[in-house]
């Protein structure tokens, strides 16, 4: 999901979107009468790679669904899944560094049953070219990463001590956990991607907010945008053959693929952070 280099950028692309056509192609091929594949809530409105590169999957599947039916759902976060930043908390705690988290990022959560069964209602019960999602509500669902860690740090038995920066949270993780203390660092985000909220739709998609009492569904109709996908395809597989790219190539690609894509590149990543 890192956006830091071109390569990884590469590697996003063909995991979201070439191996999404790949397994589309060999369920036509087969005969297969339904195809379901995830995305996230990050497809709306996106403002990095990783949404980015998931609001075109949806377009290419909006594309193949004349062939074939399929739904898909927009996921909030999985709690805790691997990777992620609430993953990163349980290790910090057994390699005892310091807990980092943004101050002022708000996300929905749902657990992985929860988006077990978000996946399984989709593929049964969605009609072709629906995308399902959660039904939370902004004020009763929407939290910062940094009131989780607080949380998750009372569940583990610690209170949490607010450090004023990086130095000072490395030095009192020698210390601090012998008291019941553990060192936090929460900061404004300044990375690039973040959105301050996130959300499942945008105002310009068609809602069903009536069929399912915790579930919403997106109707989609056909777009007329072949042309612009075959463009993109065959700008990738040109990349990809000469062997080298940069990034700026492949943000710049998105920006022509995605109406109001709005990325903006900071030059901070999560993985150079603390």
């Amino acid at each position: 999901r890192s956006e830091k280099d071109p390569y990884t950028l590469m590697r996003m692309i063909e995991v979201n979107i070439l191996n999404t056509l790949k397994t589309i192609e060999q369920s036509k091929q087969c005969g297969v009468k339904k195809y379901f594949c995830v995305s996230t809530d990050k497809a709306a409105n996106p403002v990095n790679m990783m949404g980015g590169s998931k609001r075109i999957m949806e377009m290419f599947l909006m594309r193949e669904s004349q062939h074939i039916d399929i739904s898909t759902a927009r996921f909030a976060n999985v709690a805790f899944s691997d990777g992620s930043l609430l993953h990163g908390f349980n290790q910090r705690l057994e390699k005892k560094q310091p807990i980092v988290a943004p101050s002022d990022v708000k996300r929905y959560f749902v657990v992985p049953q929860e988006s077990g069964e978000l996946c399984l209602l989709s593929s049964l019960l969605g009609e072709n070219r629906d995308i399902f999602f959660p039904k939370l509500s902004e004020e009763l669902h929407l939290i910062t990463f940094a009131e989780i860690a607080e949380k998750f740090l009372h569940r583990k038995g610690f209170e949490p001590y607010l450090c004023e920066n990086e130095d000072e949270a490395r030095k009192l993780i020698k210390e601090l956990p012998q008291k019941g203390k553990w060192p936090c660092l929460f900061t404004p985000s300044n990375t690039t991607g973040e959105k301050d909220f996130e959300e499942f739709f945008t105002p310009n998609e068609i809602i069903d907010l009536d069929r399912f009492q915790n579930l919403g569904i997106i109707k989609n109709g056909l777009a007329d945008n072949s042309n612009k996908l075959d463009y993109f395809l065959d700008t990738i597989f040109e990349m990809r053959k000469r062997g080298k790219w940069a990034k700026e190539e492949i943000v710049e690609l998105f920006h022509e693929i995605i109406p109001g894509f709005g990325h903006e590149e900071k030059g901070k990543y999560l993985d150079s952070k603390m």
